[in-house]
């Protein structure tokens, strides 16, 4: 089958699950998932699909939390179908870190006659069950408890390992199991996150845009027109998420699941994350840093669009002076920087310079190559800066369904947006926004803007 921009919008989600999708982009698409079920009672059907895969034992895998959710559903539901499992709950008080701990306690539990993993649970879980799943060769089945993020069917993992966020690769589940009453259960925070995260892909795939202008990265229109349709889908139904009416929430569940596909199909997050998500990696480092608790990721990622959209209006009304760019970039202090990562970062400094040096980062010479790119095709970059909505407009889509609009409303002082806008770019070698700033030497002047934007906001 072939996937083009005019084809696109009369596809169903099991459209997308063939082995044989020939896209406009010119490259064939797949994706090792072969079932979604997303519907009210949707637990009453793993045990079928589990015979249909012909498994003979699986291991449930849950948290204190997920286990009350579903976790104890669905393990009652194979008790009464006579199918074998082990079951392994992590205790939790709080949320459960994705480390190098929590990796080796799963990894422990698989015993020899253990054929799949099924994660009951989203984030974490999730991002730990396909982990070790691609690990050990073994398939995984996801049976979501909320529709809290877009990563149910990626194939990519973030964990955090020597204190620094890393996304591994990962194995696509077999399945992904929603069932609505589950999902219309879960807390509201986790709604909004999802449904936060569905509205960062305004910022993503404006990111990914621009990059495939300035540095001719790989862009699929069609994937990007799959990921923009999801969005569209939510945010019109913002009312009844908010009333968590049961045909909304399923939009919202299947609208994740979209964009985890379309990750899949290009073999990266990039439909999915861009600057936004840079920002929120850096909020959950310095979280972890200073031992406060974990704010939801899809939150966060909300509350960093209203940011980045503030920022590329900044940039699309700027008269860029391309000369004091490119004396900035050649003034460009190696020691300086790497002595202001070391401060930032502590512990996880020498992983971000390590990424650097292997990416070339810091190359003056790529960063006046990209600057003359960037003059080059300043009006095309213009025009896709201001092809998003405004910041007052995703704001009033946050605020529709209840979603924080600000960060000192998640916790987050607008003291440290500076070093967030400044640095959190380092995390990730992706080039966004931020990138595209910082090599037109305007990126602290931004920032100290969005610092008094922020203040007169909270005012």
């Amino acid at each position: 089958m072939n996937l083009t921009i005019e084809n696109i919008d009369k596809l169903q989600l099991k459209d997308f699950l063939r082995d044989d999708l020939r896209c406009q982009c010119g490259k064939s698409h797949s994706i090792g998932l072969e079932d979604v079920i997303v519907e009210e009672y949707a637990i009453k059907k793993i045990p079928d699909l589990l015979k249909k895969y012909k498994f003979q034992k699986v291991l449930i895998v849950s948290d204190t939390h997920t286990y009350e959710a579903a976790g104890k559903l669905v393990a009652e539901t194979l008790y009464k179908n006579n199918f074998k499992y082990k079951e392994f709950i992590f205790k939790v008080e709080e949320e459960l870190v994705p480390d190098e701990e929590a990796v080796g306690k799963l990894i422990i539990q698989i015993d020899e006659d253990i054929d799949a993993i099924v994660t009951v649970g989203t984030g974490t879980l999730n991002d730990l069950g396909k982990f070790v799943s691609n690990k050990l060769g073994i398939p995984s089945i996801i049976v979501g408890t909320a529709p809290s993020m877009d990563g149910f069917a990626s194939n990519g993992a973030a964990l955090i390992v020597g204190n620094l966020k890393i996304t591994y690769n990962a194995s696509v589940p077999k399945a992904i199991i929603g069932d609505v009453n589950v999902l219309r259960k879960s807390p509201k925070d986790m709604i909004l996150a999802g449904f936060g995260d569905i509205v960062g892909k305004y910022s993503a795939l404006n990111d990914w845009k621009l990059s495939k202008v300035i540095n001719q990265e790989y862009y699929c229109c069609v994937t990007a027109k799959m990921v923009e349709n999801s969005l569209k889908k939510c945010v019109n139904n913002a009312e009844g998420i908010k009333n968590r009416e049961p045909q909304a929430i399923k939009s919202l569940m299947e609208a994740l699941i979209l964009v985890g596909i379309a990750m899949s199909f290009v073999g990266n997050s990039r439909p999915a994350s861009g600057s936004e998500h840079h920002l929120a990696h850096y909020f959950e480092m310095m979280f972890l840093f200073q031992n406060k608790k974990a704010i939801l990721h899809g939150r966060k990622v909300g509350v960093n669009t209203v940011i980045t959209t503030k920022l590329r209006e900044m940039l699309s009304d700027k008269d860029i002076d391309f000369d004091n760019a490119i004396f900035k970039a050649k003034s460009f202090d190696i020691n300086k920087w790497t002595q202001r990562v070391n401060s930032i970062f502590k512990e996880a400094a020498s992983g971000i310079i390590e990424i650097s040096k292997k990416d070339e980062t810091t190359s003056i010479e790529k960063r006046l190559k990209r600057i003359s790119s960037i003059r080059e095709h300043q009006d095309e970059i213009k025009k896709i800066l201001k092809g998003v909505p405004s910041t007052e407009e995703i704001k009033e889509v946050l605020i529709k369904v209840g979603a924080p609009t600000l960060p000192e409303e998640i916790g987050i002082k607008n003291e440290s947006i500076f070093n967030a806008l400044t640095m959190s770019k380092e995390i990730r070698t992706r080039y966004t926004v931020l990138s595209l700033i910082s090599d037109l030497g305007l990126l602290e002047e931004f920032a100290h803007h969005i610092e008094k934007y922020l203040n007169e906001v909270r005012d």
